[in-house]
């Protein structure tokens, strides 16, 4: 038995996916004005966490592969959170990591 692999079709970077699935156009708008907004949330909550992180890092003193440690994860995970790359991390993985510095997150809903 073979498996077809064959791409047919590549949806160009911007484009309204939801159009592409066959949404009427005020579906697909509204739809992708939605996630839009919601990535942009999860991201700014990401960055918010990672500049937690990075200040405790900076107020402590610490080198990378120390604060690795404490965390428990590798030096460069610790890099990519000081450079703030959301798209490698998820909020559980970030607030996992605030808690382990003793720094526990709580969640406010409004």
């Amino acid at each position: 038995m073979t498996v077809d692999t064959k791409v047919r079709h590549v949806t160009k970077p911007g484009a309204n996916l939801f159009l592409e699935l066959g949404f009427s156009a005020d579906e697909a708008k509204r739809l992708y004005a939605a996630s839009q907004k919601q990535i942009n949330d999860t991201r700014l909550l990401k960055e918010q966490l990672m500049t937690e992180l990075s200040s405790w890092i900076e107020q402590h003193h610490l080198k990378q592969a120390e604060a690795a440690e404490i965390l428990m994860v590798s030096r460069p995970r610790v890099s990519d959170v000081v450079n703030k790359k959301t798209t490698k991390f998820t909020i559980d993985t970030l607030v996992e990591m605030m808690s382990r510095i003793g720094k526990p997150v709580t969640l406010a809903v409004g």
